[in-house]
């Protein structure tokens, strides 16, 4: 029913909306899309990334989490709750477009009671009346306030869109920063054995007068330091694990994940297959366009509220005992003589705010470009790092295996056990926290692609809509 009303409105004033509307403003500009988005995509491009990109992520658990979160997120219920607001926006300007009719219905008994007269004097009257009325809009005010309400409608649904796809980025970061600190746990963990093997060492020799107590003492300080560091992130662990509860929707208490390290997560590489269409597959792109859209439809209504408004009303009522039929029709018109500048200052705050949104069109659309360029740059620089760290990882733990051996033996110092230690520990740490940053980068990489979204798949857009470069 819905979409026939919109579909009769338009219809029946499409006359009135080409006369009373004006072109949308112009938003970009040449140069503005830099020469890398409009180069033609190479023969091989990778796909866009699918909707359900997590999975590409290949962690077990964080598939059930992505659907928890669209079902019960709390901010994606309020996105939602909005689009219904933007809806019912849209219902009561589309009402005006129609004639409103009120009907009055009243019925009433009365009498006169007299002395000496049984039942007194007594009758029943009724009557019922139906009145009209119509708004002509001939300058298509009411139509652009429909388009108004129908543009604010869509910019609804696309910032549920852009809210969705932040939540779904967001929990699989915050599961990644889960695991990611509880393998540097683990690390610590085995760092503090490493050193209290060291320590034992020490003591050893201490006792068999080969070492002395300043070695001891700096053993001791060094196990107590690494262990003082365990406790702080195991707090970040817990406030993670809370923050992904509360991006479920849940109360953190007793909420927990199963995995403990990142071992076999992978960030597949994506790269746009067609660079140019970035601006189709962001929801906050189209959301800015759908705002601005919107406004526009603001100012042709504050220009069309300079010309005459034109009233057609009509009533028809009957009224029984006794029986009559009063009808009555008639015509209006209102046209401001004098307001003191109001409607011209009402134009003008509907010129600004046009204004406004047509540079937040521009950001957003930079935005996306930028985002673009960071996170492929991103998941370029990481995996170089990644590679380099793993390395020095690899050759780290070879020299503390050979420093350990020798101070077991005797033939180097503690403070070349303590250097080559530190020097594993924090390659392990570092790298650990690189992998991180490169698979949380690819992360940025799908929402900067918009997740799979595009204008012209959303299942929640109305048919007719499609994106719209201004």
């Amino acid at each position: 029913m819905k979409f026939l009303l919109r579909s009769t409105s338009v219809a029946a004033l499409a006359l009135a909306t080409a006369a009373c509307s004006t072109p949308a403003p112009v938003a970009l500009k040449d140069g503005d899309v830099p020469p890398a988005f409009t180069a033609p995509p190479a023969a091989a491009a990778p796909s866009w990334p699918a909707l359900e990109w997590w999975t590409a992520l290949n962690a077990p658990e964080l598939p059930a989490l992505e659907v928890t979160a669209k079902e019960q997120n709390l901010d994606l219920l309020a996105a939602a709750a909005r689009v219904l607001q933007a809806q019912a926006q849209s219902g009561i300007a589309r009402s005006v477009l129609f004639p409103r009719i009120d009907a009055t219905a009243n019925a009433e008994r009365s009498g006169t009671d007299r002395p000496g007269v049984p039942g007194g004097n007594t009758k029943n009257t009724a009557s019922a009346t139906a009145q009209a009325s119509y708004e002509v809009d001939l300058w298509g005010r009411n139509l652009n306030g429909l388009r108004a309400a129908e543009q604010s409608e869509l910019a609804a649904r696309y910032a549920q869109q852009t809210v969705a796809l932040t939540i779904t980025a967001d929990v699989a970061n915050t599961y990644l920063d889960i695991l990611a600190l509880r393998q540097r746990i683990t690390i610590a963990k085995q760092n503090v054995d490493a050193a209290k093997r060291i320590l034992a060492i020490t003591e050893a020799k201490v006792t068999n007068g080969v070492s002395s107590n300043l070695e001891l003492a700096q053993q001791r300080a060094q196990v107590a330091g690494e262990e003082a560091a365990i406790p702080a992130l195991e707090e970040q662990e817990r406030e993670a694990r809370y923050a992904l509860a509360i991006l479920l929707g849940r109360p953190p208490e007793g909420f927990d994940v199963k995995a403990v390290n990142l071992d076999g997560i992978v960030a597949p590489a994506v790269q746009p297959g067609i660079p140019s269409s970035v601006l189709e597959r962001r929801p906050d792109v189209a959301q800015a366009e759908a705002a601005l859209l919107a406004q526009h439809a603001n100012v042709d209504a504050a220009r069309a509220a300079f010309l005459p408004q034109i009233d057609l009303s009509g009533s028809i009522g009957a009224a029984f005992n006794p029986t009559s039929l009063v009808w009555s029709i008639g015509a209006s018109l209102l046209q401001a003589v004098f307001d003191a500048g109001r409607l011209s200052a009402e134009s003008d705050l509907e010129k600004a705010r046009q204004t406004e949104l047509l540079a937040d069109y521009r950001k957003a659309v930079f935005s996306a470009f930028s985002d673009v360029e960071t996170a492929l740059g991103q998941t370029s620089s990481l995996a170089e790092r990644e590679r380099l760290v793993n390395d020095q990882e690899v050759n780290a733990a070879e020299a503390y295996r050979i420093a350990e051996l020798q101070y077991r033996e005797g033939v180097t110092d503690l403070l070349n056990v303590l250097q080559t230690q530190q020097t594993l520990f924090n390659a392990q740490d570092q790298l650990v926290q690189i992998r991180l940053a490169r698979l949380q980068a690819g992360i940025g990489l799908y929402r900067a692609l918009g997740g799979g979204w595009t204008v012209a798949t959303d299942p929640n857009a109305p048919p007719s809509t499609g994106f719209r470069p201004l």
